[in-house]
């Protein structure tokens, strides 16, 4: 798979994000920009995700702003999947595979990518959340079960539920209420 890109408007949080996912000869990565207004306050914000050969999600960082605060996070995965946030060991997130930006529709492309469902088929994962605007850490369980060759019915623990639309490449052209695709 070529390098591919998208941009995204978003409604929930007013704004914009565009996104790519990186071949690389070991792995796969994520980068990407979110510009959007949260509580009446400008936010930017960046990120990169990499990931091993199988979607596994090895680190990530989000950097920027949101009003006048400063954002700086760096996240480390070890093999047995032990995650630290800033340096800081966060045992609550032991065992996810799965990073999940809450104020991003690109992460859920990992899990799609990694399970790879064959239609009718269902998964559940429990992903490291990066709540936003906390940046607090914190497990969330997922399941994801594929309707159709480009549509997965997307479920949480905290209650929520969408039909996500996706394109060929994992990326979700249609989170309903809360993103969609521009380009």
């Amino acid at each position: 798979m070529a390098n591919q890109t998208i941009l995204w408007r978003g409604i929930y949080l007013p704004g914009h994000e565009a996104c790519r996912v990186i071949s690389a000869s070991d792995g796969w990565g994520l980068e990407g920009v979110a510009v959007f207004s949260h509580d009446h306050r400008a936010c930017r914000l960046a990120y990169s995700v990499l990931c091993d050969s199988h979607w596994n999600t090895l680190s990530g960082s989000v950097w920027g702003w949101l009003g006048d605060e400063t954002v700086d996070i760096e996240l480390a995965i070890d093999p047995d999947h032990r995650w630290r946030l800033n340096g800081v060991a966060q045992p609550s997130v032991a065992d996810c595979i799965d990073l999940d930006l809450n104020f991003s529709p690109s992460t859920n492309l990992l899990p799609i990518r990694r399970l790879n469902l064959a239609v009718g088929d269902e998964a559940q994962v429990r992903a490291a959340w990066l709540r936003f605007p906390s940046f607090e850490l914190e497990p969330l369980f997922q399941t994801y079960r594929r309707i159709d060759e480009s549509t997965y019915r997307y479920l949480s623990s905290t209650g929520f539920a969408a039909d996500l639309e996706v394109s060929s490449v994992g990326f979700v052209t249609n989170y309903p209420g809360i993103w969609e695709v521009e380009a």
